[in-house]
């Protein structure tokens, strides 16, 4: 896989794209009040779908690639690296390694719960990110991080976790990058709580989900 993965980023240039997703069976466990296991393995799948659709029309992303523990249902043009478990920084700081050392100079990081993230967004986070070198969307709450680009080619320590986009800013300050923040409706939202069900209203897919 790595050397095919080798030949698609030496034919390509522009951002790659990693898009981090966990064993789907232990995905969105907070919906489990209002979604059977079943329903919120379908929910998973299809909000990966709908992130993959967004990133395959971006104009600034010519690669993109699935961190996960499992392929499951993911396409088979899209490579899956492995997350080994220990935590989404290690699985990220080794594809990022990965990645740099086949010359790739811009990644950009994207959750799989962002059902409405665009593909406009997605090239309005890049084009941030070749500003100063590293630009972040925080979640609606601003205290978490929804995607990041870097744009340099410097080694970076990915802060997921609490607090995490107040730790992102500091990260790239330490590393002498410029900071660019960018807040659009599609990368802000993610989906964690019942609640943020009711606002996918209109969904096709959710609605088969619930019926």
């Amino acid at each position: 896989m790595l050397s095919d993965l080798r030949r698609r980023l030496d034919r390509r240039r522009g951002a790659c794209l990693l898009i981090a997703i966990k064993e789907r069976a232990h995905c969105k466990t907070r919906l489990a009040e209002v979604l059977p296991p079943g329903a919120r393995i379908e929910l998973v799948r299809s909000m990966l779908t709908a992130v993959l659709a967004a990133a395959g029309g971006a104009q600034t992303v010519h690669q993109i690639m699935v961190i996960s523990p499992e392929r499951d249902l993911v396409p088979a043009e899209f490579p899956v690296l492995a997350d080994t478990g220990e935590s989404l920084n290690s699985a990220l700081l080794q594809a990022h390694t990965l990645l740099r050392e086949f010359g790739c100079a811009e990644v950009v990081v994207l959750p799989a719960d962002l059902p409405k993230v665009t593909a406009a967004e997605i090239d309005d986070l890049v084009r941030a990110g070749r500003t100063g070198g590293f630009a972040i969307a925080p979640d609606a709450a601003g205290a978490g991080t929804n995607a990041l680009c870097l744009a340099t080619t410097l080694p970076f320590r990915f802060q997921f976790g609490p607090d995490s986009h107040r730790l992102h800013l500091r990260e790239a300050q330490r590393m002498g990058l410029s900071p660019q923040v960018v807040r659009l409706p599609g990368l802000e939202f993610d989906l964690d709580s019942p609640a943020d069900l009711n606002l996918l209203q209109g969904q096709q897919w959710l609605a088969r989900l619930r019926a």
